[in-house]
């Protein structure tokens, strides 16, 4: 192995540990807020290259998002509670700090070996998850009854075995899979990729999350019509695969009566309001009806629900959060922030060369409105690497014609080429 294979293998060790500690939420240590594996290990990356450490300059949605967060936390001095926007700020510059190490681990890195470390983590993340459920549900003797009972990879949640895996929370669970999801649903061409997909399918179906497993077949839709009839075709029969796959594992081995749990998961809906989602935007709503240019603070929302309904609960929806809580100003500036980040991904071309990143800010926005998200380590990650890649200034398309007359584009970045 020459020199310069054996810096890529140990830059691609280096993102691999990052990303999949990333990925370890469930794993903390409570000294005030929640201190996070990824955080130390960032923590000690920073300390071994201090001196070479720098910030270059911006893209408009990272100053865009900078200026958001300090608004956003800006609110709480207006707010009934400054202790709930003191914390959101005490985070959001942990993650700041977090997301620029992210980014300097991985500069002047090729893209092949960023993406290897993506697809390595991906299937480290989902492996860890579905062991950490097979050995809950043992835990539990396969027997389902509880509701908010979690053991190991597992939680019941009405008595559904739903998976958590690594992640506190199912619904969560899905949102911390779409990068692995996409990346391995656009890359399909080593073994490594498609198991890496296979086991994404089966984890996210686990989840049994209704409004993440929404946005992720919407997504699956939108690629199948990006491509061409023979991919298609290809797709079509290896999603049949998987499912054929999967539904004898669930069936078989894990013994799920599939059926029981579909037509209780729709029943539910039904009955349940999205699990309570409606009553909490109906009321994220009034609060902003009553405080529509500022808002009622930064992090306020759990609080005034607490305190006017006797529960401590986010809106579950990222969209209503903002507005409820930092007014029509802050909403704006978010809104700005999406629409930058989408026009920087499309300028760069990004949905041609890594397609994956496209698809992720897609689901990520439709998760948006399911979840809150506006203080989350993999919404950094994704930034981080959506940064890195779209800052390769080497990245060239040129048409040429192939054996047969037809023309096609190579992409050629410091990461190899595409064809």
């Amino acid at each position: 192995m020459d020199y310069k294979k054996k810096v890529d293998v140990k830059k691609q060790y280096l993102l691999v540990s990052m990303f999949f500690l990333v990925t370890l939420t469930n794993f903390n240590i409570d000294i005030g807020f929640s201190l996070k594996p990824f955080m130390i290990f960032s923590f000690i990356y920073l300390l071994m290259n201090l001196s070479k450490f720098e910030i270059k300059k911006l893209y408009w949605y990272e100053i865009v998002l900078i200026i958001f967060h300090l608004y956003y936390c800006y609110t709480g001095v207006f707010a009934k509670y400054p202790e709930s926007s003191v914390r959101v700020l005490f985070g959001f510059t942990i993650l700041l700090g977090c997301y620029f190490i992210m980014k300097h681990a991985m500069s002047g890195i090729p893209v092949n070996v960023i993406e290897r470390a993506i697809a390595i983590s991906g299937v480290l993340f989902n492996s860890v998850s579905i062991l950490l459920y097979i050995l809950g549900l043992s835990v539990l003797n396969f027997q389902f009854q509880g509701d908010r009972i979690k053991v190991l990879g597992v939680m019941l949640d009405r008595d559904y075995p739903r998976l958590i895996g690594t992640v506190p929370d199912p619904n969560f669970y899905i949102f911390y899979n779409t990068l692995f999801f996409t990346y391995f649903l656009c890359k399909r061409n080593s073994l490594l990729n498609k198991a890496g997909l296979l086991l994404c399918i089966l984890t996210n179906i686990l989840t049994f999350s209704r409004g993440g497993l929404l946005a992720m077949t919407l997504i699956v839709v939108l690629y199948f019509f990006m491509n061409n009839p023979v991919t298609q075709i290809k797709l079509f029969f290896g999603f049949l695969t998987s499912f054929t796959i999967i539904g004898y594992v669930v069936v078989f081995y894990l013994k799920f009566d599939v059926m029981r749990i579909i037509e209780s998961r729709i029943n539910d809906f039904s009955q349940d309001g999205g699990s309570g989602r409606f009553v909490l935007w109906e009321r994220a709503w009034d609060y902003f009806s009553s405080n529509v240019w500022l808002g009622i603070g930064a992090f306020n929302f759990p609080d005034y629900n607490e305190l006017h309904y006797g529960e401590y609960i986010h809106v579950h929806n990222m969209f209503l959060d903002i507005l409820a809580e930092s007014g029509i100003i802050g909403f704006a500036l978010f809104i700005v922030f999406i629409i930058t980040l989408g026009v920087e991904i499309m300028k760069k071309k990004v949905i041609k060369a890594n397609t994956y990143l496209f698809l992720s800010l897609l689901a990520i926005i439709f998760q948006m409105m399911s979840l809150t998200l506006i203080i989350n380590e993999m919404l950094f990650m994704y930034l981080a690497i959506v940064a890195v890649l779209i800052s390769i200034k080497s990245k060239s398309f040129t048409t040429l014609e192939n054996n047969e007359g037809r023309s096609y584009e190579k992409i050629t970045t410091s990461g190899g080429e595409y064809i």
